[in-house]
């Protein structure tokens, strides 16, 4: 299916109305559904998020845009390093091995955009209904079900 109309999301909500966090810990809206775009594109927000975020993974047939709104995030891909702040852009091609994570006394927000969709918001989907972070061979398994591979740990925050 594609979305025949325009579809409005308003500031700071999930565009099915959910208020959901991924693995009871990163909160996760919504903005532009995958089934919106016929799996052309997918667009999420992690809005108000504390320190941390995913294990180092890649995607093998995504392309993953991240524009920090609000905060600070780590971000390594390949032999990439550095940190985006408000405003700040990064596009990580597909197969290339990457981490992020918010750091900072403050809440972070960062908006996310992947395309082709895959079946990355069914990653969502089943991570949201855990209310903790998966343990290391349970996250390979759900990453890899998907089309991703974990390749390595979070970073180290704390």
């Amino acid at each position: 299916m594609r979305a025949s109309t325009s579809i409005y999301v308003p500031a700071g909500e999930h565009r099915f109305k959910e208020q959901l966090k991924i693995w009871g810990v990163i909160p996760y809206q919504v903005k532009i559904s995958s089934s919106d775009t016929n799996g052309d594109l997918f667009a999420f927000e992690h809005v108000d998020m504390g320190n941390g975020g995913p294990p180092r993974h890649l995607h093998f047939e995504q392309d993953e845009w991240f524009y920090v709104t609000k905060g600070q995030f780590i971000f390594e891909a390949g032999d990439d390093c550095c940190t985006l702040g408000s405003g700040d852009s990064m596009f990580v091609p597909r197969m290339v091995p990457h981490v992020w994570a918010h750091v900072g006394a403050e809440l972070g927000t960062i908006l996310l955009a992947v395309q082709p969709a895959g079946t990355l918001e069914a990653f969502f989907g089943e991570s949201v209904a855990m209310s903790r972070p998966p343990a290391t061979e349970e996250a390979e398994a759900m990453f890899a079900a998907h089309g991703m591979k974990v390749v390595g740990p979070p970073l180290d925050v704390g």
